[in-house]
């Protein structure tokens, strides 16, 4: 097993993968997170209707589940990707994403980042809609268990999530959610993205987990699913970033807490920092953050 990765590797691309989304999968991903937001539902609106913020995910699983398929590089050992877990996610959000949009995902390894546990290696997926404006790009971060990089590695352009100053443990709001024992199998089904220990308890046991585990992005989409309610008036619209790290385990069965920590209203912007305490009161999500924009009213 190969356990050293050389930094040269960054700027290794990705080959372009181009889909068009249904109105079945924008629909079925919300649900799937139990998201009764209209616009996401409700085609009889003005607007017509728009996919969840955290919808992307979906959309790039195709490229993320088959990188050794996707890597335009006959030197990357593709071995490495077997020792990954879902490690750091941030979205920029140029406009949600629509059914009957025809995008283009094209995708770029931009960072090797030294780690305690291994590397953390960045992926950045761009999509581009049929006249080339960019839609959404998505900063992928998995850790690579016992792969090495080297002590500086190289940390490339990615973005980086802002710090709250707040010094205080009072949070703005609290939200208490149960996850239902069907929610990882309703989440594979819903938004295709599959892997064996969501959904196979010989599997999840194989690989040293207790049992099936909820998906990261099933959590921060239903952190998120919150916070468009009680922050944006319920205007999905209004998100424009999503970030985390993934640092624990949520059971089905089990009852997660979404605490929202701090918020910072700027001119522009308010910023929304939260994090996710599991039903054994430790962070399934850190350093949580949200960027939503000023509403037209005001």
């Amino acid at each position: 097993m190969i356990t050293t990765l050389n930094s040269s590797l960054v700027g290794t691309r990705l080959k372009p993968y181009e889909t068009t989304i249904t109105m079945r999968q924008t629909t079925n991903h919300a649900a799937a997170i139990e998201d009764g937001n209209p616009r996401y539902f409700d085609d009889t609106k003005e607007h017509g209707l728009v996919s969840h913020p955290m919808f992307p995910v979906a959309v790039t699983w195709p490229v993320l589940s088959r990188l050794d398929h996707f890597i335009e590089s006959d030197n990357f050992p593709t071995q490495v990707l077997l020792t990954q877990v879902h490690y750091s996610e941030h979205l920029i959000l140029h406009r949600l994403v629509r059914p009957n949009d025809a995008l283009t995902i094209k995708g770029e390894l931009k960072a090797l980042i030294p780690h305690r546990a291994g590397t953390h290696a960045v992926i950045a997926l761009e999509a581009l809609d049929k006249g080339g404006d960019p839609v959404f790009t998505e900063y992928i971060g998995a850790m690579l268990r016992g792969v090495d990089c080297g002590k500086q590695g190289i940390t490339g352009s990615i973005p980086v999530i802002p710090e709250s100053n707040k010094t205080g443990d009072i949070p703005v709001w609290t939200s208490n959610v149960h996850i239902n024992h069907l929610m990882p199998f309703l989440y594979d089904g819903c938004t295709d993205i599959e892997f064996p220990i969501h959904t196979s308890v010989q599997f999840a046991r194989d690989v040293g987990l207790p049992g099936i585990i909820l998906q990261g992005t099933a959590t921060l989409g239903l952190a998120v699913r919150d916070i468009v309610d009680r922050q944006t008036d319920k205007d999905p619209s209004r998100v424009t970033r999503i970030a985390c790290n993934f640092s624990g385990m949520v059971i089905p069965g089990t009852d997660i807490r979404i605490i929202c920590t701090d918020q910072v209203t700027h001119q522009h912007h308010t910023d929304i920092f939260f994090t996710v305490l599991n039903s054994e009161n430790k962070k399934a999500i850190r350093n949580g953050y949200v960027q939503i924009k000023r509403s037209h009213h005001g």
